[in-house]
């Protein structure tokens, strides 16, 4: 499998860890940055570079999947999830790692490189890749649902508006004032 990694200046020692123990378990691994230490450096360049190579391996059939990484994990999290097409999990421990693959068909994982062991992250990272998307009706329509946002902004009617009231996030006259707070 193509596995395409980034990260900042918190992970870059755990990424040149993470490419060793990827290749040696027989995967193809891409690194999108840094190539090396800047304690300035900024996470959403690399990180959304090595979503977009994820898109692009799975739009011509190359069975890949990324894992970004950071201090928290939270903004290459955000920045991958601005891809189109990128179902980016932060993960924190082995059963997050394996709902994100089986109920989410997530294709990007993030870790925050200061918040575990090295070793703790890569269980996380051998148990994503391992584990399959279940397929199920309800997992997959779910999905169709964040990809029909993604792709026109199209949801599913708000059940307030069946019941009398109106579409809160459609409503065109909302009386929502910013500036009132």
């Amino acid at each position: 499998m193509r596995i395409h990694i980034a990260t900042d200046h918190a992970g870059l020692e755990f990424s040149t860890q993470l490419l060793h123990h990827l290749a040696a378990a027989g995967h193809e691994v891409v690194d999108h940055g840094p190539l090396e230490y800047d304690p300035l450096d900024d996470y959403p360049a690399f990180c959304i570079r090595a979503a977009q190579a994820v898109v692009r391996d799975q739009a011509a059939g190359i069975e890949a999947l990324g894992i970004v990484f950071g201090g928290s994990g939270n903004g290459e999290q955000i920045a991958a999830n601005k891809v189109t097409g990128i179902r980016a999990a932060l993960v924190w421990s082995i059963a997050t790692a394996e709902l994100a693959r089986e109920h989410n068909d997530a294709n990007v994982i993030a870790i925050g490189a200061r918040q575990h062991t090295f070793d703790e992250a890569v269980s996380f990272i051998d148990r994503f890749i391992a584990t399959p998307f279940s397929g199920e009706e309800r997992h997959a329509r779910r999905i169709a649902q964040l990809a029909a946002y993604e792709a026109d902004g199209s949801l599913l009617p708000d059940p307030r508006a069946s019941a009398g009231g109106p579409d809160v996030l459609a409503a065109d006259d909302s009386s929502f004032d910013p500036e009132a707070g």
